[in-house]
């Protein structure tokens, strides 16, 4: 079996693939009298096609256990898909370059509590991977017409596990 070492998430490493979600490094200016700190248009939420809108939704995610056998990827198409962790666990994302229709090798990032990320559009991913425990998290994608939805099943598995 193939093996991927997943690797802390940082801006620059995931930057072909989306972006990172976090208040380390961002900039921010003060809103509310001064009471509160936004962190201002951290991901670009994309959306394609007709009848498009963009989905905010929560999620709670069961815990996943490393080394984990990565099978399959997903895409979307016509949209980005941000997940926003609510809880301090970490969780796993898994990435893939697109190669005429087909997953490249993927790339496993681990998170920091505090860091979510936006997929974007049409990027091969891993599923949701929540580590340590029952994990929620806001995610922002796209709804509407058409099938949003492509799969890939590698022809032989991976191992990912952490360094």
């Amino acid at each position: 079996m193939r093996e991927i070492i997943a690797q802390p998430l940082t801006r620059e490493a995931f930057r072909p693939f989306g972006d990172v979600i976090e208040v380390e490094g961002s900039a921010s200016f003060p809103i509310n009298h001064g009471m509160c700190d936004r962190y201002h248009d951290l991901a670009k939420v994309e959306t394609t096609g007709e009848n498009a809108r963009t989905l905010i939704s929560l999620l709670r995610g069961k815990p996943y256990e490393l080394p984990l056998e990565l099978t399959m990827v997903e895409r979307h198409p016509f949209g980005s898909q941000a997940f926003v962790p609510l809880s301090a666990n970490p969780f796993l994302v898994v990435v893939a370059h697109d190669q005429t229709d087909c997953a490249s090798y993927p790339i496993a990032f681990l998170t920091k509590p505090g860091q979510g990320v936006n997929i974007h559009r049409n990027v091969w991913h891993g599923i949701l991977t929540p580590l340590g425990g029952v994990s929620d998290f806001v995610v922002i994608d796209r709804g509407g017409d058409g099938i949003n939805l492509q799969e890939y099943f590698y022809s032989e598995p991976f191992l990912i596990r952490e360094s």
